[in-house]
């Protein structure tokens, strides 16, 4: 699954968690692959039949309207459902203005096969089984440790997870002298032993129960990270996912994020990491050669018409959609951004302030891929999760660009 296809998926589960219905009368359909879609149209009828007793009325039109649509766009299928299956989310969601529902429907097939038959009638969908499919596979454990404490962490995508923290109890310096300095030495040791037990312990509790696990990296300063990962403590199903060790300059959480941005060519495969550079790129640029950069909507979009974009970014957290309505009153057709659903039910026709019928809708990120793809640009999409993802959003509006070469310029 590309990037932009996970991009989509994602934003349409989060838009489906987000609906509810007034009752229970949205309509959720897991389909397992090969399975023959007459069965299934079958069995729809039946729960039609069932729901024909629902005794609310706006209850029971809502839900029979939800499965005579959905065995409407099943008989426009083949006989049998694709090879992952098909996903469908059906029914009557609130738009956001009091007293307006409207009958929606999604079909899809899922980025892998569906193994399971589900059917659900609710006030919410059920999205659980296809979160499951988009998880992120890129999953990292991460360990900072020194003689004071250690932090593991887990990262997952763009996402840094801090998972626990210890402290070790070892003393970190004596005053003794002659035979007394010895024995304290040894007692100190002896701490330290117990508290690597206790950081192998930690570590194989959180890291082994990750099935997706690819890699670890330990940092931390000083000796402590070597005498840990040379020692016997790490279970031996860890030891041989150790990608390195890497020295840094804190510990504690602090230390999580700096052994991240140390450790960028261990984790060179991370979504983190690779988004981290694309963004470090645009700022350089910015700091030092800015006419190579563009930002802003319209600016990228003009940049990208005359085909100086070499690569677009674009931050996941860009919602907003592209609508081309026209007015009721005046028949004047135009186009519109929108950044909710309650803003697109409110449009009013620029020309004469009527009433507006929306004829299309999509999202603004998808667009502008769309026209960077045409114009041979290459496209990021930008997770807030990181320092210079939230700054893209907040600074930049979501949309940036590194140019090819400078078209304001009066050489081109």
């Amino acid at each position: 699954m590309s990037d932009l296809e996970r991009f989509r998926l994602d934003r349409l589960i989060k838009e489906l968690k987000s609906k509810k219905g007034r009752g229970t009368e949205l309509v959720t359909l897991y389909i397992p692959a090969g399975k023959r879609l007459d069965e299934v149209v079958s069995m729809l009828r039946q729960e039609y039949a069932q729901a024909s007793n629902i005794k609310d009325r706006t209850t029971r039109h809502h839900v029979l309207d939800a499965l005579t649509t959905i065995m409407q766009r099943l008989k426009m299928l083949g006989p049998k459902a694709p090879p992952n299956g098909l996903v469908v989310f059906c029914g009557y969601v609130d738009i956001g203005i009091p007293g307006r529902e409207e009958l929606e429907i999604h079909l899809l097939e899922p980025p892998e096969p569906v193994k399971t038959w589900l059917y659900r009638c609710d006030s919410r969908f059920y999205t659980e089984i296809l979160e499951d499919m988009i998880r992120e596979k890129d999953v990292y454990g991460l360990l900072v440790i020194d003689r004071s404490e250690a932090t593991f962490a887990i990262l997952r995508g763009t996402n840094i997870e801090i998972v626990e923290s210890i402290t070790s109890g070892v003393p970190s310096k004596h005053h003794k002298g002659g035979q007394s300095a010895r024995r304290f030495q040894r007692i100190i040791e002896q701490l330290a032993h117990e508290y690597y037990k206790r950081v192998g312990e930690y570590a194989k509790r959180i890291f082994l129960t990750v099935p997706e696990l690819k890699g670890i990296v330990i940092g931390g300063p000083g000796p402590t990270k070597n005498e840990f990962f040379e020692g016997d403590y790490l279970d031996y199903r860890l030891k041989g996912k150790v990608l390195g060790l890497v020295d840094i300059g804190y510990s504690g959480e602090e230390g999580i994020y700096e052994l991240v941005k140390r450790a960028d060519s261990l984790l060179r495969d991370a979504r983190y990491v690779r988004e981290r550079a694309i963004m470090q790129r645009f700022l350089d640029y910015l700091a030092r050669r800015s006419e190579l950069v563009a930002y802003g909507e319209k600016e990228v979009r003009e940049m990208i018409r005359l085909g100086a974009v070499e690569v677009l970014m674009l931050s996941e957290a860009l919602s907003d959609k592209i609508v081309k309505a026209e007015c009721t009153s005046c028949r004047k057709r135009f186009k519109a951004r929108v950044r909710s659903e309650k803003e697109k039910y409110e449009l009013r026709c620029p020309h004469c302030k009527g009433p507006v019928k929306v004829l299309e809708e999509r999202l603004l990120i998808e667009e502008l891929i769309e026209e960077a793809t045409k114009m041979g640009a290459r496209v990021e999409l930008i997770s807030p999760n990181t320092e210079e993802g939230e700054m893209l959003i907040k600074t930049f509006g979501g949309i940036c660009a590194i140019l090819r070469f400078n078209p304001r310029s009066s050489r081109y």
